[in-house]
């Protein structure tokens, strides 16, 4: 994708998606002079111009969209905390619409952002914190804490936290401070060709990560690839020349 392109979707304009909507337009046309044929009542239901909403691509989609970064790392995430069972979770940063309302169903989840949240939802517990501290937990307590495609958005002032390139880092001595002892760590970044695309994301090497986190153990890697396959249990060595592939690492903390 171009830097051109990420611009003009950035300033709300598609190109690709103009393109296509003006190609389907005449097919919206005839669906539309179709259903006008079809329905000659009047009533709520009935066709007039005031009441288009014209959705000109769905028709070319699949039933459902079973792939992609985010799909596939709640899946394995909430598998994983849902074998486990642990007591108490702590999620830093991760996507409520997504992965924390999966763990909802099945256990209470405390939410950490440095965002505000005004929902209030049963189960959910939400602290507004920087990550990069934490300074609202002590050293190994948690027993089971998730941060899932958040980490290397931090520092880069997009979502209003402060200007900070050492944020990725700090944030992951963070989450290995308060990991308790044979607690998890579930994780997931951008692995690949290591580099900043400011102010989306960084992309860090799989390497980068587990030398941050030298003072846990890896348990489990798994990802999704710049393919869109899902591999699980596999060596993260093996996707360090991917472009921008989902490392999913699961650390625990040795005893004593």
């Amino acid at each position: 994708m171009s830097t051109p392109y990420r611009v003009a979707c950035a300033l709300g304009v598609d190109p690709l998606r103009m393109i296509r909507g003006l190609g389907d337009g005449p097919r919206f046309v005839r669906t539309a002079v179709r259903y006008r044929r079809l329905h000659k009542r009047t009533g709520p239901f009935a066709l007039t111009l005031s009441r288009l909403y014209p959705c000109l691509g769905d028709w070319r989609e699949t039933a459902g969209n079973v792939g992609g970064h985010y799909f596939y790392q709640d899946l394995w995430a909430a598998q994983k905390i849902h074998r486990a069972r642990p007591s108490i979770h702590v999620d830093i940063g991760s996507r409520l619409d997504g992965f924390v309302a999966h763990l909802l169903c099945f256990m209470p989840v405390t939410v950490v952002d440095i965002r505000p949240l005004s929902a209030t939802l049963e189960g959910l517990t939400f602290i507004q914190d920087d990550a990069t501290t934490l300074t609202q937990f002590e050293d190994s307590s948690l027993e089971s804490i998730s941060s899932l495609h958040a980490v290397e958005h931090f520092g880069l002032g997009r979502y209003g936290d402060p200007i900070n390139p050492d944020g990725p880092f700090q944030a992951m001595s963070s989450l290995a401070r308060v990991l308790r002892p044979a607690g998890r760590l579930y994780f997931s970044v951008p692995i690949g060709c290591q580099r900043l695309e400011f102010n989306a994301h960084r992309v860090f090497s799989p390497s980068t990560i587990v030398k941050a986190f030298s003072s846990l153990r890896l348990r489990s890697f798994s990802v999704v690839t710049d393919g869109g396959e899902y591999v699980t249990n596999t060596d993260p060595d093996s996707f360090a020349d991917a472009w921008c592939a989902c490392g999913l690492f699961e650390f625990t903390k040795n005893p004593g």
